[in-house]
């Protein structure tokens, strides 16, 4: 039974119901005669039930709303909206309509940059507001490039049917990139040092070829995030950036950006302790303790604790616990200094990944960013090894940014990962020159690509050609050969040397060689080699170079008229020596040794390296062991085995000290004697001060005032550098000085030393003893011809001191060295002078420049 109070409601809502329905009808017809009652005058392209439109859905229906709305579209520049009698009347006058958009005078900004900044666009409508308001993004953008003086003006050309072409007129002007930098609240570090490690540099007389002056707000962010890194890697765990203020300063002076950034730094901390505590059942405790890698005592360092972070998490994870998350925690004592690191492994929520999306990629392809990730759809999602893919890609060098999102998605456990990266160029083309007191004037003519055909491969050929040096080189890797993190590649090469200002030879080297590469782990790698090339080796014997002339005589130089040596003697005397004796006769051990030498090789290079910069270090330690065996095929026969080891270490602020050590040593897989294009032949590489090839053995037997260095088998040598900034020199312009000390010693020939040039079964000039001496060819005359080696072979430490100018230039890296040779090898007194000794080269210059 329904209540009396049911009924009552049910008549109240009927009641309302039909009040509802009727107003919505007379709504409906008064609109209708509204709209009747509309007369529309002006309009040409424009429909009159359009403009209509915006008259009767006005939420007020008075004409003055119904005017703005009709503006906003911005396809009139005037609207009138009156009331004629009963009639409303509404007049337009239609915009022009846009044919082209022009931009003249743009050099530096390319067409396609700037269509994407201007709202005007080809068949829009014509709106000097929005010209007006392009004008001034137009000189913003310019502006954002490093050219705030550019000026930016625009005319209108008038075409039929009512069609207007922009054109934007520019001057650009000239560059003004960043005027000057300035930190405030910076007391531990000074600001040459912080501006030092940011990629943008200030204006200075190199403006005019550099571009890291130009000011760029991405860029600057970055530089910010390097600077606070630098901060957190060296103790400073309370470090922020405060703010980052830039502004365009165009007075009296230089114009130009003025970036001012206020830091707060706090307070250095050392590791108290450190622990890892393991709230999942079944982890090996053991395993986890290992992956740490920061220790008590040691300066607080934020890479530490990154990579204890994804070291340990990968261990959970391989011990077969995905869900598992590792979280850091660091209690500050502020008293003591001290920062207690403590990393627990607890349960995480069982969230998978349902979907991965990578957007914004036009040109690298799905599969180079997704294999970065070392997780996929369906596996459990973990943020740690999300943050490490993230910094993985952005190190690739491929894109501008990337940032990783998350969404929720289809359940409560999904989540869906979203990659949005943006690409940026990759390849150069690079022309470059420069002097090095080895191989003269070289200039070189490269083109690389490390994101080949969006595939993430490195390809790279070039050209040489100079005084004493030409060849060309091509290069290829894979980083990701079959799937896996090995760096797969080819070299091919082809190089000629001629050597003839330091000995009596020349080089030509071709091949190739295969390698794979593979991470042990983030600070130990191992590379496998093949290589397979062939050295030619020519003694030039020429009238301007006559080196082997007194084996194969010269006519018209080494030869008379008659057939007959052309000698020099005194003037009331018997000639004395024939003419090849005195124009650089090269050794026996190398004349011997002309022809081709094929050798195959296989081999491993074992690096380890904790440089903070690989470029430009300033703490840190890299080594590298390099064995190799040659004898797979080929003619040569030998195991060789080289090593490097570098300490760097900031002494103080910009003051970093330098320590090296190297050493190598080649020996004979069999009983033969090794080719002399196998072994070692050294000089500044080792200890500066010498020649290219002024060290180590050599034959004495000769009378060539170079005494040929025939090469040695075991090489060492150490080296203490300490470099500083140069007073008064802006640090920007990458102007360091250096003082150094070297010592190292080359020994050990192990080459043929007979020879049977004339093949008479004998070995003239051996003398009393196995000596190899000079033999008579006649009365009053000697032959300079001996058929063996006189070889003079001393482990002499040669060392040196000096000091030197490293330019870290735009046009490329400069370096001047001047050494003083404290102890060298003095070579032995003979009938025709001093023979043997060490060659000196006091100056030494290389450098090269990219344009």
């Amino acid at each position: 039974m329904i209540s009396m109070t049911g009924k009552r409601r049910r008549k109240s809502a009927e009641r309302t119901i039909g009040l509802i329905a009727t107003a919505a009808v007379g709504v409906v017809l008064s609109g209708a005669a509204f709209a009747q009652q509309i007369v529309v005058e002006g309009n040409r392209r424009v429909e009159s039930d359009t403009i209509r439109s915006y008259v009767t859905g006005t939420a007020s229906g008075s004409p003055e709303e119904a005017r703005r709305n009709l503006l906003s579209t911005g396809l009139f520049s005037d609207v009138q909206v009156s009331a004629r009698g009963g009639t409303t009347v509404v007049r337009v006058r239609e915009n022009n309509i846009i044919g082209r958009v022009v931009f003249e005078g743009n050099k530096k900004l390319e067409k396609a940059t700037l269509q994407g900044v201007v709202e005007s666009k080809d068949r829009g409508a014509l709106s000097n507001a929005v010209i007006a308001a392009d004008v001034e993004r137009i000189r913003e953008t310019y502006r954002r490039s490093g050219r705030g003086g550019a000026k930016v003006t625009y005319r209108l050309v008038d075409l039929p049917n009512g069609r207007t072409d922009v054109v934007f007129q520019v001057d650009e002007g000239d560059k003004t990139g960043v005027r000057q930098i300035a930190f405030v609240n910076n007391n531990v570090y000074s600001e040459s040092t912080l501006k030092g490690l940011m990629t943008t540099s200030e204006m200075n007389f190199l403006s005019f070829i550099k571009t890291s002056d130009v000011y760029d707000p991405d860029r600057i962010a970055s530089d910010l995030e390097i600077v606070r890194r630098y901060y957190l890697r060296n103790g400073y765990a309370d470090f922020r950036v405060v703010s980052a203020d830039a502004r365009y300063v165009d007075g009296d002076g230089e114009a130009g950006w003025v970036v001012t950034v206020t830091v707060e730094e706090g307070e250095q901390y050392t590791v108290g302790a450190v622990s890892v505590d393991s709230r999942v059942p079944g982890v090996d405790q053991g395993a986890l303790d290992g992956e740490i890698r920061a220790q008590v005592g040691d300066v607080y360092n934020a890479e530490n604790v990154e990579k204890t972070l994804s070291g340990v998490t990968t261990e959970v994870n391989r011990q077969g616990y995905p869900f598992a998350q590792v979280r850091p925690t660091g209690q500050r004592d502020r008293n003591t200094h001290q920062v207690a690191l403590g990393f627990v492994v607890e349960d995480g929520p069982r969230v998978y990944i349902e979907r991965i999306n990578v957007r914004g990629n036009t040109r690298t392809r799905d599969y180079v960013i997704r294999r970065e990730l070392d997780l996929g759809e369906g596996d459990a999602y973990n943020r740690v090894l999300v943050d490490r893919a993230e910094r993985r890609l952005n190190g690739l060098g491929f894109f501008k940014k990337v940032r990783f999102s998350n969404e929720p998605g289809s359940a409560p456990d999904r989540v869906v990962v979203n990659i949005d990266v943006e690409d940026q160029p990759t390849g150069s083309f690079s022309v470059s020159g420069g002097y090095s007191t080895q191989d003269g004037i070289i200039g070189e003519v490269s083109v690389s690509e490390s994101n080949f055909l969006g595939r993430g491969q490195y390809v790279r050929i070039a050209g040489t050609g100079g005084q004493y040096a030409k060849g060309v080189d091509f290069s290829f890797t894979e980083p990701y050969f079959l799937g896996y993190r090995l760096a797969a590649g080819f070299d091919a090469f082809y190089k000629y040397s001629d050597l003839t200002r330091f000995s009596r030879y020349e080089t030509t080297v071709y091949g190739g060689q295969l390698r794979i590469g593979l991470p042990i782990t983030q600070e130990l790698g191992v590379t496998f080699r093949y290589s397979l090339y062939n050295t030619e080796l020519t003694v030039p014997n020429t009238i301007k170079r006559p080196y082997n002339d007194c084996s194969i005589p010269i006519p018209g130089y080494t030869l008379g008229q008659d057939g007959q040596p052309i000698t020099a003697g005194s003037a009331n005397g018997p000639p004395l020596y024939p003419n090849c004796a005195y124009d650089g006769e090269a050794s026996i051990a190398l004349k011997g040794s002309q022809g081709n030498t094929l050798t195959s090789l296989v081999g491993a290079t074992l690096a380890y390296s904790t440089l903070d910069n690989i470029a430009r270090p300033t703490n840190g330690f890299y080594g590298e062991i390099k064995p190799d065996i040659a004898g797979l095929g080929g003619d040569s026969k030998f195991f060789r085995v080289t090593g490097d080891a570098r300490y760097y270490k900031e002494l103080y602020e910009d003051v970093v000290g330098f320590v090296r050590i190297q050493g190598g040593h080649i020996s004979a897989l069999n009983d033969e004697p090794l080719r002399i294009t196998d072994q070692f032949f050294l000089g500044p590489s080792l200890v500066r001060g010498f020649a290219p090839n002024g060290i180590g053995p050599r034959d004495v037997g000769t009378t060539d005032a170079r005494s040929n260095a025939i090469g040695g088998t075991t090489y060492f040598g150490g080296t203490l550098e300490v470099q500083f900034p140069i007073p008064f020199i802006p640090k920007d312009l990458g102007l360091k000085g250096a003082v150094f000390a070297d010592a190292g010693t080359l020994f050990g020939y192990s080459g043929q030393t007979q020879f049977n040039v004339n093949g008479d079964a004998l070995i003239n000039g051996i003398g009393p003893g196995g000596r190899c001496n000079f033999t008579s060819i006649g009365t009053g005359a000697i032959r300079v011809e001996p058929e063996c080696v006189n070889v003079r072979d001393k482990p002499t430490i040669r060392s040196s001191v000096g000091a030197s100018i490293l330019w870290n230039s735009p046009l490329g890296p400069i370096r001047f060295d001047y050494a003083y040779a404290l102890s060298k090898d003095e070579g032995v007194q003979t009938a025709f002078g001093r023979v043997g000794k060490d060659q000196i080269q006091a100056f030494r210059f290389s450098g090269g420049s990219r344009f």
